[in-house]
């Protein structure tokens, strides 16, 4: 919700300034994604030896690149099939391994919560896609964006707060499965209402 809502402010305010820049003429959007998937590979790493603040400064960082890539992609009329696929797959990878850091602070306590994040992300994914594929693009996104109740946004944010408040995993983790499984039934009940 915060991603479709606030975009395009992010977007003016953020982004915009920064494609300004002379040297984001040469900027390599694949770079980016992968820059921003380098940096979410080593959250589960800190996370585990106990640098909770690098973690999450991986976290934000990863979500700014993310942000970054497509953006540069379109900017410099630079957007492929190849390069959505790529940026998609590199979220998916961020997220398990993200999902891998938080259940390795605490395996025994954790691992059920953490099977159930993955298991309510490969169904929200799964609802995202398979709309998508019989969906028309309505923006400059390289697919069919269909918005929803946790988007990317809130997910990093309730990752930052799993990440950061640890004493209150059980109900972020809670409180993010049944959103997050929410938000693919409310899509597929979205999709069918519109194709009736």
């Amino acid at each position: 919700m915060i991603d479709s809502k606030y975009r395009g402010t992010y977007q003016k305010l953020v982004i915009e300034p920064i494609l300004k820049r002379s040297w984001m003429q040469s900027a390599d959007p694949l770079l980016l994604t992968l820059s921003g998937l380098f940096f979410g590979l080593l959250i589960p790493f800190f996370l585990y030896i106990g640098c909770t603040l690098i973690a999450f400064s991986c976290l934000v960082i990863s979500g700014f690149f993310d942000t970054l890539d497509g953006s540069v992609a379109r900017h410099l009329d630079q957007t492929s099939d190849p390069g959505a696929v790529l940026d998609i797959t590199c979220d998916r990878l961020v997220e398990f391994a993200v999902v891998i850091g938080l259940f390795l602070v605490a395996p025994q306590e954790r691992g059920l919560l953490c099977l159930l994040i993955l298991g309510s992300i490969l169904f929200c994914i799964t609802t995202f896609l398979v709309v998508g594929i019989f969906s028309q693009k309505k923006d400059d996104k390289s697919f069919f964006y269909s918005p929803g109740v946790i988007e990317r946004v809130e997910a990093f944010a309730f990752f930052a707060a799993m990440i950061v408040a640890p004493q209150a995993f059980a109900l972020l983790a809670i409180s993010f499965i049944l959103l997050v499984f929410l938000t693919g039934v409310l899509r597929i009940k979205q999709f069918m209402n519109l194709s009736q």
